[in-house]
C-alpha cells in the first residue's frame, strides 16, 4: 500500500517516510517503547463529529467527540445557523440563505448523514477511540506528548482535531505507518458485540478499507473492583486538561443523590474552593486509585471519504424539531402559540 502510489487509488495509500529529525526521532523511540510496555488494544465506544470536504477525498473536521450521531447533526445545524448569521441580508446573497435555511430544517426533521449546501460537502463522521493496556493498566502520556497549559489553565486549550483534514494521502512516521497497517483489518470480534454489530464492523472493511489517524486526546482512567474503567468518558486535548477535569464528577461532589438545589450549589462551591488539580499522571480521589490515559483514535476511509455512522451504531435521539413533535403528540409538551 506505501510503494506504488501511481498503480494505488489514493484512499488505499499508507505512505510512510523515515523522519530524520530529533523531535520525530525521540517520538519515534517513545512509541517502539509503549508498544511493548502496553500491547493490547482495547477499543472504547464509537464517538461521532461533523465533517466538510475540504478537496477531493480530504475532509476537514469541524468538531469531533459526540456519543450518538444526532447530537453531531444537531451541531452541524448550529454550524448552519452561525453560516446563515454571517452571510449579508442582501439580494446578492439570498440564494445562499435559502440554502442555509433549507439545511437546518433539513436537520431539525429529518436523519441525515451527508448533504451538499452552497457546492460544499458536509458529513457526519464516526471514529473509533481506543487505548493501550499493558500488565499495570492503561497507557499514561508519552514524553513527548505536548502538555503546554499549567494547571487550572486549561480551559483554552483548542481541541486538535478541530480542523483536523483526515487525508489518507499524508506523509506518516514508521510506528504510525505501523498501527495503520494494523488497523486496517480490525474489526469487532464474535461474542463480544451483537451480530449486528459484528456485521457492520466486517462490512466496513470493504466500504471504508483504509483508515486515518486522528490526533491523540487524553482522559482519566480509575481502578475499581481489581479491573481500570474510564472515570469520564470525555476526551482532553493535553494531559493537564484530563487533571484539571479528574476531580469533578458529580458523584464525588455530592455523594447524596437525595440533596437538595441548594446543597448542590454548596457543595460544588466547597469542590471548586478546595480543589487542586493534580500534577502527576498517578493519584487518587476519595481514595481510588487514577490514571491520566492517552485515547487513540482513528477514522475509516473509502473512495467517497471517512465513514459515517452505522446502522447498528447507538442513536436514540430523534431530530429536534421531530421530537418536539412527538412530545407533544404524546401530550408531554404544549401546543405552540
Amino acid at each position: 500500500m506505501s510503494h506504488h502510489g501511481e498503480q494505488v487509488p489514493d484512499h488505499l495509500l499508507i505512505r510512510i517516510t523515515q523522519r530524520n529529525d530529533p523531535v520525530s526521532a525521540v517520538s519515534e523511540d517513545d512509541a517502539r517503547r509503549r508498544s511493548v510496555a502496553y500491547p493490547k488494544l482495547m477499543w472504547g465506544a464509537p464517538v461521532f463529529g461533523h465533517a466538510e470536504e475540504a478537496a477531493s477525498g480530504r475532509w476537514r473536521i469541524l468538531g469531533l467527540g459526540g456519543d450518538q450521531p444526532q447530537g453531531s447533526r444537531d451541531a452541524l445545524g448550529s454550524h448552519f445557523r452561525r453560516l446563515l448569521g454571517e452571510t449579508p441580508e442582501t439580494a446578492g446573497h439570498a440564494a445562499v440563505r435559502r440554502e442555509y435555511q433549507a439545511a437546518i430544517r433539513l436537520l431539525d426533521w429529518e436523519v441525515v448523514d451527508d448533504l451538499t449546501v452552497d457546492g460544499r460537502r458536509y458529513r457526519i463522521i464516526r471514529a473509533q477511540p481506543f487505548v493501550r493496556m499493558g500488565p499495570d493498566g492503561p497507557e499514561p502520556p508519552r514524553p513527548t506528548d505536548p502538555d503546554p497549559y499549567p494547571p487550572g489553565r486549561t480551559r483554552s486549550a483548542r481541541s486538535p482535531e478541530e480542523g483536523f483534514v483526515i487525508d489518507p494521502t499524508a506523509t506518516t512516521g514508521l510506528s504510525d505507518g505501523l498501527l495503520r497497517l494494523e488497523m486496517v483489518p480490525a474489526c469487532y470480534q464474535a461474542g463480544i458485540v451483537p451480530d449486528e454489530v459484528r456485521a457492520d464492523s466486517r462490512r466496513a472493511l470493504a466500504t471504508h478499507p483504509n483508515v486515518v489517524l486522528l490526533p491523540v486526546g487524553f482522559t482519566v482512567g480509575e481502578y475499581v473492583d481489581r479491573a481500570w474503567q474510564p472515570r469520564s468518558f470525555t476526551t482532553y486535548p493535553t494531559p493537564q486538561a484530563a487533571r484539571d477535569s479528574a476531580a469533578f464528577r458529580f458523584s464525588d461532589i455530592v455523594p447524596n443523590e437525595d440533596a437538595s438545589l441548594d446543597e448542590i450549589r454548596a457543595a460544588y462551591t466547597r469542590a471548586l474552593e478546595q480543589f487542586e488539580a493534580p500534577r502527576t499522571d498517578e493519584f487518587e480521589i476519595r481514595g481510588v486509585r487514577c490514571r491520566v490515559t492517552r485515547v487513540e483514535r482513528f477514522v475509516r476511509v473509502g473512495p467517497d471519504g471517512p465513514e459515517g455512522p452505522r446502522p447498528s451504531d447507538w442513536d436514540p435521539e430523534p431530530p429536534p424539531e421531530l421530537h418536539c413533535q412527538q412530545l407533544r403528540e404524546q401530550g408531554l409538551l404544549p401546543d405552540p402559540d
